[in-house]
């Protein structure tokens, strides 16, 4: 008996490694967060190097803007209009809900200033602007939108408005988001730098990127984010080194630095050029990517409900300030070209960015030179809040300084008639106001309204 089982237990190791190896192939892919979705891809050749729920449809918040862009400038690029060209801020423009410019019905801005304004601020309304001068409307706009996604095999994507604002029919993926990402760089190489300014002033307010990689991770040169309370927050982000660019898509993250630093850990890891990468199966292209037939996740409750702290926005400031030895790694890079910091991707992120002059952005007519920084003192004067008055006082109430002499001289005199005569010589209506007093002598109290004096 025991040589008959002699075998068995000389193959058992063998028989437990193989067991466990067909455990781990049949298993599902694990996914980091049930409701995240992750991509990462070569801008070249769109060879896919990470997925995760790659092609499970989501709403795409304002990285539909980068839609918006890329058929704006299309138009552009084939002298539909141009950049200098001026549009008109419309009622439904102005109407949009914030993020947003603000500007009133009937303001002016160029294509140029509009595309600045929507992709480093999310202005949803010089979106609506943007859509109504390209496509005529939004519905017009949003066929253009959905015709380019097509052209493009961006098959799991459908447009009804130019900024992501909630709407059923607005759904993408991580796969659609990257396959738009290369065509930007592809088809449009002269408007690139629309995609990675990293902050714009309008008139005294200086906003900057929502994209937090901008100056913080080493070659970081796109695209844009978005947020709603149903996707998370979004980012489609992309950089550089050593003549590599990669692409990274992030969706439904719990905040703005997670979004910046989940899309950080994928580059960094896309750059390492790990030697152990072969283990992992090919992925094939970006294209290639599967489709998965499902219904968008709603992150509503997650990202907006009662338990979160703060109000969620796509300005999300969630970012922890880091040590000033940190910064400085971050600033030394951006300042000497030198190697990049061996730096954690989150200290990179709560880093400060590496200091840059914002880009100035105004409203009317295209200008250069010193005109552009007279446009911006314009705006910053029409924007300021107007000056704080007294109550029940204006400057059309104010009296003329001879006027207001006069008016206390006759004060003066009338003080000094004796009552009796005024009553005889001066007819009632001549009276001072009743809320005209004399000026108090220093020793005098206030009084209450009972007419008590206060201690």
């Amino acid at each position: 008996m025991h040589s008959s089982i002699f075998p068995f237990r000389k193959w058992l190791p063998t028989c437990i490694v193989l067991a466990a190896v067909a455990l781990v192939t049949l298993a599902p892919s694990r996914t980091v967060h049930a409701t995240e979705a992750h991509l990462l891809i070569e801008a070249d050749t769109g060879k896919v190097l990470e997925a995760e729920n790659a092609t499970f449809p989501w709403y795409p918040a304002s990285v539909t803007k980068l839609m918006t862009a890329y058929v704006t400038l299309t138009a552009v690029k084939q002298k539909r209009l141009t950049l200098d060209t001026l549009l008109t801020v419309s009622p439904t423009a102005a109407a949009q809900s914030p993020s947003k410019m603000g500007f009133r019905p009937g303001t002016q801005v160029t294509v140029d200033n509009a595309l600045k304004m929507m992709m480093v601020k999310s202005a949803n309304d010089m979106a609506v602007v943007l859509a109504e001068g390209v496509g005529g409307s939004i519905d017009g706009f949003s066929a253009e939108m959905n015709a380019a996604a097509q052209r493009l095999g961006m098959t799991q994507s459908s447009y009804v408005n130019p900024n992501g604002l909630p709407a059923d029919g607005q759904i993408s993926s991580a796969r659609d988001m990257a396959i738009l990402a290369r065509a930007f760089i592809h088809d449009l190489p002269e408007y690139e730098y629309f995609v990675h300014i990293p902050s714009i002033r309008y008139g005294r307010r200086v906003t900057h990127n929502f994209n937090k990689l901008i100056g913080r991770f080493p070659g970081a040169d796109g695209f844009k984010t978005g947020f709603i309370c149903a996707s998370g927050y979004n980012l489609v982000a992309s950089a550089t080194q050593n003549g590599k660019r990669l692409i990274a898509v992030v969706l439904g993250a719990s905040s703005g630095t997670m979004r910046a630093v989940r899309a950080a850990q994928m580059l960094e890891r896309g750059f390492a050029n790990n030697s152990l990468s072969w283990l992992r199966p090919a992925l094939g292209t970006v294209d290639r990517l599967a489709p998965i037939a499902a219904t968008p996740p709603n992150l509503r409750d997650e990202m907006c409900g009662p338990k979160r702290r703060h109000p969620a926005s796509d300005e999300d400031n969630d970012v922890v300030a880091n040590t000033s030895a940190t910064s400085a790694a971050v600033m030394s890079f951006f300042a000497t070209g030198a190697q990049p910091p061996t730096l954690r991707p989150v200290d990179m992120i709560a880093a400060a960015p590496a200091p840059s002059d914002p880009v100035i952005v105004y409203t009317g007519p295209t200008r250069t030179g010193a005109a552009i920084a007279a446009a911006a003192e314009a705006d910053a004067a029409r924007d300021a809040p107007p000056k704080s008055k007294k109550p029940g006082k204006t400057a059309r109430d104010k009296p003329a300084p001879k006027a207001e002499a006069r008016e206390k001289s006759k004060n003066r005199v009338s003080i000094t008639i004796d009552p009796k005569s005024a009553s005889k010589s001066t007819p009632k209506s001549t009276k001072p106001p009743v809320n005209t007093k004399p000026a108090a002598s220093p020793s005098a109290k206030p009084k209450t309204a009972e007419g008590k004096s206060k201690p």
